[in-house]
C-alpha cells in the first residue's frame, strides 16, 4: 500500500471513529428514559460520552443544565425545568417541518442564531434573570464543552498515534478539520 493510500486510510479511520463515537453518543441518549430532555453531565455516565458531549449532536443546542446553573448561580432543577419551559415556548411549529419523506434542511447560520437568541430570551423570562447574563452563560457553557469535545478528541488522536494507528501528521489534519467544523467541531 502506498504512503498515500495508507495516509488516506488512517484518515477515513479516524472518520469512522469519531462517527462511531457520536452514533455511540447518540444511540446511548436514545436509550436514556429519565424523561429530561436536557441530559447533564452528572447524568450521563462517563462511558457513554462521546465527542458530542451531553446532548450529543442534533439535539438542540446541548444546553448542560448542571453547568448553566452553576454559571447562573441558581439550581439545576430551576434550570431544567426553565430549560424545558424555553423550548416549548420556542419550538417551530409543524408547519416549518418538512413534508414526509422529505429530508429536513440544517438551518443556516442566521436561523441558528436567531433561535440561539431566542432561547436565551426565553430562558431568561422562566428564571427572571437579565437575558444578556443568560445569553453570556450559555456562551461559557458552549466554550467550555467545546473546548472538553476537542481535549476528548485529541486524546483519543494522542493514543492512535501511539499506536502508530495515524502519524503526528495525521493528527493535526483531523484536528485541524474538527476545527473548521467539518468534523462537527466548534461552529
Amino acid at each position: 500500500m502506498t504512503k498515500y493510500r495508507t495516509r488516506a486510510a488512517a484518515l477515513l479511520a479516524a472518520g469512522a471513529v469519531a462517527g462511531g463515537a457520536t452514533a455511540a453518543t447518540l444511540s446511548a441518549n436514545a436509550a436514556d428514559d429519565t424523561g429530561s430532555g436536557t441530559p447533564s453531565a452528572s447524568s450521563a455516565p462517563a462511558g457513554d460520552r462521546g465527542p458530542g458531549g451531553p446532548g450529543g449532536h442534533g439535539r438542540g443546542p446541548g444546553v448542560d443544565a448542571a453547568a448553566l446553573a452553576k454559571a447562573l448561580g441558581v439550581s439545576e432543577s430551576k434550570v431544567s425545568d426553565a430549560l424545558d419551559a424555553a423550548r416549548d415556548a420556542t419550538r417551530p411549529d409543524d408547519g416549518d417541518k418538512p413534508a414526509a419523506g422529505e429530508k429536513p434542511t440544517p438551518p443556516t447560520e442566521a436561523e441558528r442564531t436567531a433561535r440561539e437568541a431566542a432561547l436565551a430570551k426565553a430562558l431568561a423570562k422562566e428564571l427572571g434573570i437579565d437575558a444578556a447574563k443568560v445569553t453570556k452563560a450559555l456562551e461559557t457553557v458552549r466554550a467550555a464543552r467545546d473546548a472538553e469535545r476537542r481535549t476528548d478528541l485529541g486524546e483519543r488522536l494522542d493514543t492512535a498515534v501511539e499506536d502508530g494507528t495515524l502519524t503526528s501528521g495525521d493528527k493535526a489534519s483531523v484536528l485541524k478539520a474538527y476545527d473548521a467544523g467539518v468534523l462537527g467541531g466548534p461552529r
